[in-house]
């Protein structure tokens, strides 16, 4: 069964280009903090009608940011989810540079996306994250505990689009069936917290609308699948992944 889904996949990359890494205050066990443990062993092995998965650690380029959004925690971020600095002083991109990794690194994953959503059959665009056990000090949720995953349609916690703001990216009924799916798997969820949906999830959902279609956004708490030290753990990851691959399967009944 081929599910009608395009999954995107922003922050599985770790590759950081040596010019880059040499002007970042940050050490390589710090970089790697920052990337999306466990969704590219997770989602790119799910029968998707396609999938676009990361190359570069986000501290490079930010994948789920506008392209022009250039503050602290913009496409090239200033600091990490820890606030801790991520280049030495002075050695910060200036607007050109930015402009530059922009070009280099950014665009070239938003282009294959978008040549996807024209694939017959596509229903939905699923952006697959995860996400910290406990929410880290820049976080919305600065120490609470997290659900076991994370569902994002820029809506509120019903899912129903929230009055004054933007459409949700997908109807309410969409990321509530795909809720009890995960449920019927022993996994808790919440909906549009602590995360609703970034970038990607909101600019390709405004696309797709237009076509009758979705997108979505899912976070996985990467305690289900790593170990304190943040090694994968092997038999929770390959749980986890079948307990996404069976609700995904029971969900797309609704698309």
């Amino acid at each position: 069964m081929v599910l009608p889904l395009l999954l995107s996949i922003p922050h599985c990359g770790i590759e950081v280009p040596p010019f880059i890494a040499d002007t970042m205050a940050l050490n390589p066990a710090q970089v790697a903090e920052s990337e999306d443990h466990g969704t590219r062993e997770i989602f790119s092995g799910l029968p998707s009608l396609a999938c676009v998965a990361a190359r570069w650690s986000r501290l490079v380029a930010d994948l789920n940011r506008r392209p022009d959004r250039y503050d602290d925690r913009g496409v090239i971020a200033l600091a990490d989810y820890f606030g801790r600095r991520v280049f030495k002083l002075g050695q910060e991109p200036d607007p050109r540079e930015t402009r530059q990794r922009v070009e280099a690194y950014h665009r070239p994953y938003h282009r294959e996306l978008t040549d996807n959503l024209a694939l017959p059959g596509l229903r939905l665009l699923l952006d697959c994250h995860s996400m910290d056990g406990v929410g880290p000090s820049e976080a919305p949720d600065p120490g609470r505990v997290r659900c076991d995953v994370s569902l994002g349609n820029r809506g509120g916690p019903d899912g129903e689009a929230i009055p004054g703001k933007d459409e949700a990216t997908c109807p309410a009924s969409l990321i509530r069936g795909l809720a009890r799916a995960l449920e019927a798997q022993g996994l808790s969820v919440s909906l549009n917290q602590p995360y609703s949906g970034g970038y990607i999830t909101k600019h390709y959902g405004g696309l797709l609308r237009e076509q009758g279609k979705s997108s979505l956004q899912i976070e996985l708490n990467t305690d289900l699948y790593l170990t304190p030290q943040l090694a994968v753990d092997p038999v929770r990851l390959d749980q986890t992944r079948q307990a996404v691959w069976a609700a995904l399967k029971d969900f797309a009944r609704l698309l």
